[in-house]
């Protein structure tokens, strides 16, 4: 069995991967400015992505079209609040979509990945971001 270390270590490499995705199930659920996607990553997973990590992504998904970003002047300090794009909805079905039918794939090719699969997805599921089927 995985020791603790070695199954965070997997599960902030996938978080990694899968941090795009992430972003736009949160923008999905309601606007948010940068901060909130931190903390909300941290509260949810257990992961700390900083502000250098998570701000530059915030850029690259609204130079794709996938988000929308306004100012929010109601703070002390303006606040730059993204919103989800109807093509970020797309890209989030599609990529929803893709992780599904990996998952099938490696269900159905391998049963002993399944329990590592699930642990990653039923945590996500669970903190109401994503819906994986299996088989």
């Amino acid at each position: 069995m995985f020791k603790a270390n070695s199954q965070k270590e997997v599960s902030t490499k996938l978080m990694k991967g899968l941090l795009d995705l992430i972003i736009l199930q949160f923008l999905n659920t309601e606007p948010m400015h940068g901060y909130q996607v931190i903390t909300k990553i941290r509260k949810n997973f257990g992961v700390y992505f900083g502000p250098s990590t998570i701000y530059p992504l915030l850029g690259t998904l609204e130079k794709k079209g996938y988000v929308d970003s306004t100012w929010n002047m109601d703070f002390e300090r303006p606040r730059k609040v993204y919103s989800l794009t109807s093509d970020g909805q797309n890209m989030l079905n599609f990529t929803e979509d893709s992780l599904n039918l990996i998952c099938r794939k490696l269900t159905n090719t391998n049963q002993e990945i399944a329990p590592t699969i699930g642990v990653l997805t039923s945590s996500m599921r669970s903190a109401g971001h994503m819906t994986v089927e299996y088989p």
